[in-house]
């Protein structure tokens, strides 16, 4: 069996950050949690996206109808509790994935920062 693999250096000098904006959830408290977000790398039919995010510390409600997300926690904590389930830590370290379907709320405790994959359907 042959596996192709590909692996790319990034030139980010070139690339902006996008200053702390409103997230693309659903805000619960307090109503003004910030994000910053940079775009690593996105498909050319934009269903594979990877970038960094910072969030400042608040909660926010997500859903996930049509894509799935897998992240990877550079620093700060936070809690994410699944509709129903119970309350999981994530910490520097941390990975976790959110599959199509997902819903639920991410609890911001100290600035958070994570790379993460999403894949839309």
């Amino acid at each position: 069996m042959t596996m192709n693999f590909r692996a790319e250096d990034l030139d980010l000098s070139g690339s902006k950050q996008r200053p702390l904006v409103p997230p693309s959830a659903t805000p619960i408290e307090p109503a003004e949690i910030l994000t910053r977000n940079r775009v690593l790398h996105m498909s050319e039919d934009k269903k594979f996206i990877i970038g960094t995010w910072e969030c400042a510390p608040g909660s926010s409600r997500w859903e996930y109808p049509n894509r799935e997300e897998s992240i990877y926690v550079l620093s700060g904590t936070m809690t994410v509790q699944e509709d129903g389930g119970e309350p999981v830590k994530l910490t520097p370290g941390s990975s976790a994935v959110f599959p199509v379907g997902w819903n639920g709320t991410w609890t911001v405790h100290e600035t958070f920062q994570k790379v993460y994959h999403i894949y839309r359907l």
